[in-house]
C-alpha cells in the first residue's frame, strides 16, 4: 500500500492507507469498473492469509470474498462493504476527489464516507484475524460487493446471493448506522439500522385531448390534472404506522404521538438530522420528482406524467402504494398509475440478538450513558438481499463518533466528502468487537 500518513501509530496507518487506495480507484457508477478495486483488497487479503476469490458475472465488476473459516461451532458473520460510488463531478470539489487529500486529522474524497472507508475498516479487522491465525467458532467472510449505487446490473450482492449459497451467514454488519448525535439536556443518542422501506418509482400519467399550444382556450392540457396530482402529493401527510423496533426507540427517546401535529417539530428539536429522519421512519412517502410529457414546445400533449420516488414502510405491498396515491390525490382527477420497478425491500432485523448487543456494547463502553437508537432506513442498501434470501440478521451499524454528524451525512453524494480518521480506527474496533463477541 501507498505511504504518506504522519506518525499516527499503525492502527490509523494502515486502515487510512486501504482507504487511500480504494479512493483512487475511480468506480464511479456507472458505469461502475469495480474489479480493480476488488483486484487491490484480494491482494490484500492474500498478503493477511485469508481464503480470497473473485466472483461476478461481469469481468468488469468482479466481487471479492475473503474468508476465515471456523471451526463450525458458533455463528458465522459477513462484514460486507460496496466498491462502487457514486459520480463525482468536480464542481464544489476543494481536493481532488479521487486523491484521498488528508487535512485536519481529516479524509476527503469520493467514497471515504460511502464506503470505501468503511469497508476499508472491515477489510483490516479481517486481515487481522487471519494474521492471527486463531481459528473462529464460525466463519467470518468479507464481501466487497459491486454495483450497489444503482443495483441494475445483477453483477454484485442480488447475483451473490442467488448463486453463491454458501456463503449464507448467520449474522452480517453493513453501512447505514453508528451516528453519534448529541440531544438537548446532555443526551446522547447512537443509531442502528435494522431494516429499510421498500423503494420503487411510480408513473402517474394524466391524459387530455391534445391539440395546438397556440389555441390553449378549452383545450384539455392534461399538464392542469397532472400539476393538479402534484400539488396533492406534495401537500398530503401519508398515515403514520409505527414498526415495533422504531415504537422501542421512540418509546425511549420521549418522542410524543408520531401522529400528532407536534412531533416534526419535536424531532427538529432534538437533533439537524432527527428532523428528517424520524418523520421517515414511521410514514409511507410519495414524493414527486419530475414531470414529462414528451411533445415539442408547439404541442398540447396527449398525456403527462408525475414521476414519483416511492419510500413504504415494511409490510407494504403495492397495492397499499395504489391506495395512498388514492388517498391523495382524491377522485376528481382521473389519473393511471404504474409502478417503473418492483417495490424492492421493506426488510427488518429483531434486536434481541448477540449481534445487536455486541454492538451497543461497543457504544456503551466508548461512550458511556449513550442510548441506542435502532431506525428504518429510509434509503435502500444490500442488507436487503441478505436479508430476504438468506435470513440473515443484517444490521447497518459503523460508529461515527468524532466527525460532525451533519457534516458527514452532507457529503454523501455531495462535493467534499469527508470523514475523521479518528473513525475509520474507531470503525476497525468496532468490527473486531462484533468478530470477538460472536464467533471467538
Amino acid at each position: 500500500m501507498s505511504g504518506g500518513v504522519s506518525a499516527a501509530g499503525p492502527d490509523l496507518d494502515e486502515v487510512v492507507e486501504l482507504t487511500r487506495d480504494l479512493v483512487r480507484i475511480d468506480t464511479s457508477n456507472p458505469p461502475g469498473r469495480e474489479t480493480p478495486a476488488a483486484r487491490h483488497l484480494l491482494a490484500y487479503m492474500e498478503e493477511a492469509g485469508a481464503e480470497c476469490e473473485l466472483a461476478g458475472p461481469d469481468p468488469e465488476r468482479l466481487n471479492l470474498i475473503a474468508r476465515v473459516r471456523g471451526s463450525g461451532e458458533g455463528p458465522s458473520l459477513m462484514l460486507m462493504g460496496h466498491t462502487d460510488v457514486v459520480p463525482a463531478p468536480r464542481e464544489g470539489w476543494s481536493v481532488d476527489p479521487f486523491e484521498g487529500v488528508i487535512r485536519d486529522g481529516r479524509i476527503y474524497g469520493r467514497g471515504v464516507a460511502d464506503m470505501k472507508g468503511e469497508l476499508a475498516a472491515r477489510a483490516v479487522a479481517v486481515a487481522r484475524l487471519a494474521r492471527s491465525g486463531r481459528i473462529p467458532a464460525g466463519d467470518v467472510v468479507l464481501v466487497a460487493e459491486s454495483d450497489e449505487e444503482r443495483n441494475v446490473s445483477d453483477a454484485g450482492m442480488p447475483w451473490l446471493v442467488r448463486e453463491r449459497e454458501d456463503l449464507r451467514c448467520d449474522y452480517a454488519l453493513n453501512e447505514g448506522g453508528g451516528e453519534l448525535l448529541r440531544l438537548p439536556g446532555g443526551r446522547s443518542v447512537v443509531t442502528i439500522g435494522i431494516g429499510e422501506k421498500l423503494v420503487s418509482s411510480a408513473r402517474v400519467r394524466v391524459r387530455g385531448a391534445g391539440g395546438h399550444a397556440s389555441i390553449p382556450a378549452g383545450a384539455d392540457n392534461p399538464l392542469r390534472g397532472a400539476a393538479e396530482i402534484t400539488r396533492r402529493l406534495l401537500d398530503h401527510e401519508m398515515p403514520v404506522r409505527v414498526v415495533p423496533g422504531v415504537a422501542r426507540a421512540l418509546e425511549s427517546l420521549g418522542a410524543p404521538d408520531p401522529a400528532g401535529d407536534e412531533f416534526a417539530a419535536w424531532a427538529a428539536a432534538q437533533h439537524q438530522l432527527l428532523g428528517g429522519l424520524l418523520p421517515a421512519m414511521v410514514r409511507s412517502t410519495v414524493t414527486p420528482t419530475g414531470l414529462e410529457a414528451g411533445e415539442p414546445p408547439n404541442v398540447i400533449p396527449l398525456h403527462a406524467d408525475v414521476i414519483c420516488d416511492c419510500r413504504l414502510l415494511p409490510g407494504s405491498t403495492e397495492q397499499d402504494l395504489r391506495d395512498l396515491v388514492a388517498e391523495a390525490v382524491g377522485d376528481d382527477v382521473a389519473y393511471e398509475l404504474e409502478l417503473l420497478e418492483p417495490l424492492a425491500g421493506g426488510t427488518e432485523s429483531p434486536t434481541d440478538t448477540p449481534l445487536f448487543e455486541a454492538c451497543a456494547a461497543f457504544a456503551r463502553e466508548r461512550i458511556p450513558g449513550v442510548e441506542i437508537l435502532p431506525f428504518i432506513s429510509p434509503g435502500f442498501s444490500d442488507s436487503y438481499w441478505v436479508r430476504r434470501e438468506w435470513d440473515t440478521v443484517a444490521y447497518g451499524f459503523a460508529p461515527v463518533f468524532s466527525t460532525d454528524p451533519v457534516t458527514y451525512h452532507e457529503g454523501f453524494h455531495a462535493a467534499d466528502e469527508c470523514i475523521d480518521t479518528a473513525d475509520l480506527v474507531t470503525m476497525t474496533d468496532l468490527a473486531e468487537h462484533a468478530i470477538a463477541a460472536l464467533v471467538g
